[in-house]
C-alpha cells in the first residue's frame, strides 16, 4: 500500500488551510525582494507540497537542499529530477569536505551512534554549517514544520519572528492527512521511502522505518531521548545563527 492510499484523508477545512498556505507565500513572495526569501527542503513530504505551491503559483522564492553526503539514494534521485523540473531555482548545499574528512577520520563513520555529543557534532558538519551558507543574506525562510509532527512543535506559529531571521511555517496547521491529500490530488512526486513508512527522512544512518501506533518522528535518532532528536535546524538560539539579519516587517496578519 502507498504512503497515499495510506494516508490521503484530508480535514473539513483542508480548503481553508490551503488558502492560507498559499496567501501567506504569495504575501512573502511580494514583501520580501527576490533573493531575501528561500525555502529549505529536505525533500519530503511536506517539503515537496510547499515546492509545489511555489511553483504553481510561479513566485520569485528560491529552494535549497542540504546534500549531507549521507542521504538515501532514494532521496538523491528525487533531487536530482526535481532540480530538472523545477520552475524556482534549487540550490544544494554541501559540507566543507575537509570538515568531514577530519571528523570520520578521528571518530569513525558512524560516530552518531556512540554518543548524542558525536551525533551533533556530525549534524553540525553535515547540516549547520551548510545551512549557515545557505541562510546567508536572507531576511526569511521557510519550513515544513507542522504542529502534528511531534510534542516540540506543538505551538508551532504560521510566521516565527521570535528570531532576527523571520521563519515562516506554512503548513503549521496541517494534518499529515491533507499533505498526502495534496501530493494525491496534485500528483506531486515524492519520496518513495514513505512507502516503505517512513514518514520523516533525514540522513541514512539516523533514519529508520516506523512501525504502526509509533511517534510520527520515532524513527529519527532512534537511539536517544526524545529530548534530544532535533539536529539543530530548528532549535532556536543556535550559535551558527548568531548573525541572522533583521527580519522585515511582514506580520501573521498580512500574510494571510
Amino acid at each position: 500500500m502507498s504512503a497515499i492510499d495510506l494516508h490521503a484523508r484530508p480535514s473539513k477545512d483542508f480548503a481553508a488551510k490551503l488558502a492560507e498556505t498559499t496567501a501567506l507565500l504569495v504575501q512573502a513572495a511580494a514583501d520580501y525582494a527576490p533573493g531575501e526569501v528561500t525555502q529549505a527542503s529536505s525533500l519530503g513530504a511536506e517539503d515537496v507540497v510547499i515546492s509545489h505551491i511555489i511553483n504553481s503559483h510561479q513566485l520569485d522564492i528560491g529552494i535549497f537542499v542540504l546534500q549531507t553526503g549521507r542521504l538515501h539514494q532514494q532521496t538523491l534521485d528525487l533531487l536530482q529530477s526535481f532540480k530538472a523540473s523545477s520552475r524556482a531555482p534549487v540550490t544544494v548545499y554541501t559540507p566543507v569536505n575537509e570538515s568531514v574528512v577530519q571528523f570520520v577520520t578521528r571518530e569513525g563513520k558512524d560516530a552518531m551512534y556512540q554518543s548524542i555529543a558525536l551525533r551533533k557534532e556530525c549534524c553540525n558538519i553535515r547540516k549547520m554549517e551548510p545551512l549557515a551558507r545557505a541562510l546567508d543574506g536572507k531576511k526569511a525562510w521557510i519550513s515544513g514544520l507542522r504542529r502534528e509532527q511531534s510534542g516540540a512543535r506543538a505551538d508551532v506559529p504560521l510566521i516565527d519572528t521570535s528570531e532576527p531571521r523571520t521563519k515562516l511555517n506554512p503548513l503549521a496547521n496541517w494534518t499529515w492527512g491533507d499533505v498526502w491529500h495534496y501530493i494525491a490530488e496534485h500528483q506531486v512526486a515524492y519520496n518513495p521511502l514513505h512507502d516503505a513508512f517512513f514518514p520523516s527522512i533525514g540522513c541514512e544512518p539516523c533514519t529508520r522505518a516506523i512501525s504502526l501506533g509509533e511517534d510520527f518522528r520515532s524513527g529519527r535518532w532512534w537511539w536517544e531521548d526524545e529530548t534530544a532528536k532535533e539536529c539543530g535546524l530548528h532549535v532556536k538560539a543556535e550559535p551558527l545563527q548568531s548573525s541572522l539579519l533583521n527580519a522585515s516587517p511582514l506580520s501573521e496578519k498580512s500574510a494571510v
